[in-house]
């Protein structure tokens, strides 16, 4: 609870009950914390927490990543990643991994977004004229 930033009135509120968007986050990975899985699918943690719960979030990710503990992180902004440093970026597509890289890779996504990776025979006409 320490490290998450976590009030101990959490303790005898009700799972979320009143708790705002960044609370909900924290008290997630305070349940991940506890709970010890081996692997943890992490979807859109970044969603709607601001700029010091984004942080603050991050930084437990972080401290409890490890030989213990993998994560898998679903995010479609690079903001998470300037704090979460992934080994590994994979870019789905229809359900389908069309690329995969290291650290660089969610930056180059960055810059260019998504469009260039997208396969040629899922490009419309639309797509194509514009």
């Amino acid at each position: 609870m320490k490290l998450l930033r976590v009030d101990n009135s959490f303790i005898n509120r009700s799972i979320n009950d009143g708790f705002s968007g960044g609370e909900k986050k924290r008290a997630e990975i305070l349940q991940m914390a506890l709970l010890e899985p081996e692997i943890a699918l992490m979807d859109e943690t970044d969603s709607g927490l601001d700029i010091d719960a984004l942080r603050i979030v991050s930084e437990s990710v972080n401290a409890l990543t490890g030989p213990d503990l993998g994560i898998l992180l679903i995010t479609h902004y690079q903001r998470m990643l300037n704090y979460i440093k992934p080994d590994y970026v994979h870019v789905m597509f229809n359900g389908r991994i069309i690329k995969s890289g290291g650290r660089e890779l969610a930056l180059e996504l960055e810059e260019k977004g998504y469009e260039w990776l997208r396969p040629a025979e899922d490009v419309s006409e639309e797509t194509v004229d514009a």
